[in-house]
């Protein structure tokens, strides 16, 4: 039995409304990846204790997934597409929390960076902020400028983990914030202060440099420019090449894509 005409215009209906979705959109710029062993390189200079303290925060990968369950079990906007890029984006983060253990395998850890974080997880889950509002504020003022970090003082593996997270990170901030500002939730000045505590925390260890890459205060400016305007003009570096070669990675450095 061949569909009525009513049914097949439905479903062109249907069809159209979520492609004109920008969380649709958002999700369909997504490439996908698997994360991969990776092995232990030489990281830059100076970078190695703050390396180590972006490296436990990677304890706030999960409890972003546990954010956008939290906002899926309230009122969300009506917009189509919305609740199937916060599921997806739930799946990511575990690809998120893999990626970055692979590298603690490698690398090890610090047992008081690892220690301190669990105060600054236990900050970020008493918020009383709506929850996609604070996935949207550590993803974009707090992730986006760890990666870059990683991707300027880390070794081969950091530098392809990051990229690999960057990609996702940037749908994810774009449909967080979308959702936050159709829900019409704004960050306050209890959260930036959150914001603000974490990244200095970050970055405590680095001093002042001539390497940028190295500077405390310009980390600390590159948050807070994204926190305040979305944007960090600073580090338009990150948008040219600064991945490695296929011939300077082995294979267990190189990630695998699809699904």
């Amino acid at each position: 039995m061949f569909p009525s005409h009513q049914t097949i215009e439905l479903y062109s209906t249907a069809m159209a409304t979520a492609a004109k979705s920008p969380y649709t959109n958002m999700i369909e710029k997504k490439r996908p990846w698997q994360a991969v062993p990776v092995e232990k390189g030489a990281v830059v200079s100076g970078s190695e204790d703050t390396i180590f303290r972006a490296l436990a925060l990677r304890h706030l990968e999960l409890p972003v997934k546990d954010f956008l369950q939290q906002g899926l079990e309230r009122d969300l906007p009506a917009t189509p597409g919305v609740v199937e890029a916060l599921l997806h984006n739930q799946q990511d983060e575990e690809r998120h929390d893999q990626a970055l253990n692979y590298i603690v395998a490698a690398h090890g850890s610090d047992e008081k960076a690892e220690k301190e974080v669990s105060n600054i997880l236990k900050a970020w889950n008493d918020h009383p902020a709506h929850p996609i509002l604070k996935a949207s504020v550590l993803e974009r003022s707090i992730f986006f400028v760890i990666l870059p970090f990683f991707r300027f003082n880390g070794d081969i593996g950091m530098r392809t983990v990051s990229a690999d997270i960057s990609r996702d990170e940037i749908s994810h901030v774009g449909i967080h914030s979308l959702v936050a500002k159709e829900l019409n939730e704004g960050a306050g000045q209890s959260l930036n202060k959150l914001r603000r505590a974490t990244a200095l925390w970050i970055f405590d260890k680095l001093g002042t440099s001539e390497n940028k890459w190295l500077d405390k205060d310009f980390w600390l400016r590159q948050s807070d420019n994204l926190f305040e305007r979305g944007k960090a003009e600073e580090l338009s570096d990150t948008q040219r090449s600064r991945m490695p070669a296929f011939f300077e990675a082995s294979n267990t450095n190189l990630p695998s894509y699809g699904r």
